[in-house]
């Protein structure tokens, strides 16, 4: 469904230092560097994203928008709980910490921070193990 999604950001260093090690972790190289942005995952392969995250076009700072949010899905619960580490390690802060989410159904375990310039992310597992029936 999507091409790719982008992120404002002031401090195009720090940004790539954050998302650096929280892309290793799920295995999405950067794929581009640039002296306005970056990004990881791929522009080419149709099946994979990118994430984009620079300076913003306009030439004005970068805002964080109210009710946005990016998920990023993860391999396992361990992994929700290395990305949501890593993030916290990198300049992040903490919006929530990794477990199981009922309210969104007995499947979703997450886990929330904030990227250095405040943009919200979801660290995503949805459990197989977990249906409605459980």
């Amino acid at each position: 469904m999507f091409c790719y999604a982008t992120l404002g950001t002031t401090d195009l260093a720090g940004a790539i230092r954050f998302y650096d090690a929280v892309m290793d972790i799920l295995g999405e190289p950067r794929c581009w560097s640039g002296e306005t942005g970056a990004a990881w995952g791929s522009f080419d392969d149709p099946a994979r994203g990118a994430l984009v995250v620079g300076a913003p076009f306009d030439g004005a700072p970068a805002s964080v928008g109210n009710g946005a949010m990016l998920a990023l899905r993860a391999s396992s619960e361990k992994m929700v709980a290395d990305l949501h580490a890593a993030a916290l390690a990198h300049g992040g802060s903490d919006e929530g910490a990794p477990g199981p989410r009922p309210q969104y159904g007995p499947a979703f375990f997450g886990g929330y921070a904030r990227d250095p310039d405040g943009n919200k992310l979801a660290f995503v597992f949805m459990r197989p193990d977990k249906t409605d029936a459980d």
